[in-house]
């Protein structure tokens, strides 16, 4: 709480961002957690410490961001996704210093790690873990979603589309919406797509489903699926 008044308070944003950009508070719990995931780093240099600066800058690129691909699409105003969080990378690799092992690993590699780590923690604050879940139990509350993705279906976010079609496209992912509604019953209507949006990125985290980055676009599928087409390919060879 108090490393996320002191990124308000020294963020340089503009008016024109404070009231076109909306930051769900859980986006600012997983900027600031993205500190703490590095200070707990074996890639970070412990002795050089990690400073809150790597947050403050990190804010005014995540909302920048989300500005650039408000603007790109013409919309007078978004909210920040887990997506927008490619602007960060730079506040984490410009703000650390690695050890020879983080060196070897590489900066952009350590950041996503980092990112990837924050989401994890954030998330387990919100929702059931799903690592202590089993699959196929009467009780699963990922079930909907894991039959979603295991029928063959493909979620495709691309970074800069619409929040229209951001929207339509989460909407496709049976069960997703309810099932945040079920464990986040309070949250801001117009933080849901954010929070069903991190749900989709922890679930690849927690490596329940699998996930492909590629220029402009991410892509969610059924792990064991991927898994297939992996030795399909090898069986075709």
């Amino acid at each position: 709480d108090t490393e996320r008044e002191i990124t308000a308070q020294e963020a340089s944003l503009t008016e024109e961002q404070k009231e076109g950009i909306r930051v769900p508070s859980a986006a600012a719990n997983v900027l600031e957690r993205i500190a703490f995931a590095a200070r707990e780093s074996e890639f970070i240099d412990e002795k050089s410490g990690v400073s809150a600066r790597l947050s403050i800058s990190g804010m005014e690129n995540l909302v920048s961001a989300a500005e650039r691909r408000m603007l790109i699409n013409g919309e007078n105003s978004t909210t920040v996704r887990i997506a927008d969080f490619w602007g960060v990378v730079p506040s984490i690799t410009g703000k650390v210093e690695l050890v020879y092992e983080g060196e070897q690993e590489g900066p952009y590699n350590v950041a996503i790690q980092l990112l990837g780590q924050a989401i994890k923690d954030e998330f387990l604050t919100l929702f059931p873990d799903p690592g202590k879940v089993r699959r196929g139990q009467e009780k699963d509350p990922y079930g909907t979603i894991r039959a979603w993705f295991s029928g063959g279906n493909v979620l495709d976010l691309v970074n800069d589309q619409s929040d229209a079609e951001f929207c339509k496209t989460l909407d496709n992912v049976a069960g997703l919406k309810s099932f945040v509604s079920t464990f986040q019953s309070s949250f801001e209507k117009e933080d849901l797509f954010f929070y069903m949006e991190l749900v989709v990125h922890a679930l690849a985290e927690f490596d329940v489903l699998s996930k492909e980055t590629m220029d402009q676009q991410i892509s969610f599928r059924d792990l064991l699926a991927n898994m297939w087409e992996e030795n399909g390919d090898d069986d075709m060879e």
